[in-house]
């Protein structure tokens, strides 16, 4: 599943190509087809990214956002719409393709385009036209993103200090951390050397602060290079002569998907379990139990 950095750069991306134009809506798959009959030659307001949600906005006047605090949330909720809301889930892809004929359009649910850009949408886990209180309700009930201005990290601190779930189990809840995935919880849990079993009533507010400052630097690194880095740079492989990481994701990590190959740091094996339906990788050594 897409982690929220990736959603805040299809958001900027979307403003790039749309924002202003009007623009050719379609459900060549048909199961979006009478919300894009609705769109269809209107004027791309804006995107907005909300955690792992997406909202297009194609209000007639665009409310801009102030950055900042609560009031950007209820600015949102005063647009009028319509918004078209869209969560990738596990196997949904937004991708830009060139704006030419249609192909695939039996798996094709959304395509916006122009003469010079196009997007398409396919198979994702909501892909919905609604209204500036559905969207309201929808931002309300996530929790802080560290990739906005308007974050309070006092409310997902909130949730993890009364909770007797462990801290791995509490990153991966969109209302502790929105945007927050498998990828930032194992690296940033390795970073600040905290175990993925340690119960989050059993977490000092000193290390929650610096679980939060560490989303907050690295998410928005991703955003700007597209790819997740969050090795520090004396442990890179420019610092110690080892060969650059190898992988489909990209970038260079100290545990997510290394299990088996010696810790970057310690040398010992990275583990890794299931948990909740997802690998959860740690170094046993550097993450030991306290």
């Amino acid at each position: 599943m897409p982690e929220g950095h990736v959603i805040h750069r299809l958001a900027a991306e979307l403003d790039h190509a749309f924002s202003g134009r009007t623009v050719s809506v379609s459900s060549p798959q048909g199961r979006f087809a009478e919300a894009s009959a609705l769109l269809d030659g209107t004027v791309f307001g804006t995107a907005e990214a909300f955690g792992k949600h997406l909202f297009l906005d194609f209000s007639p006047a665009t409310v801009p956002a102030v950055p900042g605090g609560p009031a950007e949330q209820e600015e949102l909720a005063l647009r009028t719409g319509p918004f078209v809301h869209i969560h990738l889930g596990l196997i949904g892809k937004l991708r830009w393709v060139r704006p030419e004929a249609v192909q695939g359009a039996g798996t094709l649910r959304l395509r916006i385009a122009t003469e010079e850009h196009a997007l398409e949408l396919r198979g994702p886990q909501a892909c919905a036209l609604v209204g500036p209180e559905e969207v309201a309700a929808l931002v309300t009930a996530l929790g802080p993103d560290p990739l906005r201005d308007d974050a309070d990290p006092e409310r997902g601190w909130r949730r993890v200090h009364r909770s007797e779930r462990t801290i791995a189990s509490l990153l991966m809840d969109q209302r502790v951390a929105a945007g927050v995935g498998n990828i930032y919880r194992a690296e940033v849990l390795y970073r600040q050397r905290i175990h993925p079993d340690t119960p989050g009533s059993a977490l000092s507010r000193r290390a929650w602060n610096r679980i939060w400052a560490d989303f907050v630097e690295l998410m928005p690194q991703g955003v700007r290079h597209g790819r997740i880095d969050t090795v520090r740079p004396e442990d890179s492989p420019e610092a110690t002569g080892r060969e650059p990481r190898v992988d489909r994701h990209g970038g260079e990590v100290y545990v997510y998907r290394r299990h088996g190959q010696p810790c970057l740091v310690c040398g010992r094996e990275v583990s890794v379990r299931l948990f909740e339906g997802r690998n959860l990788y740690w170094c046993g050594r550097c993450q030991r139990r306290r």
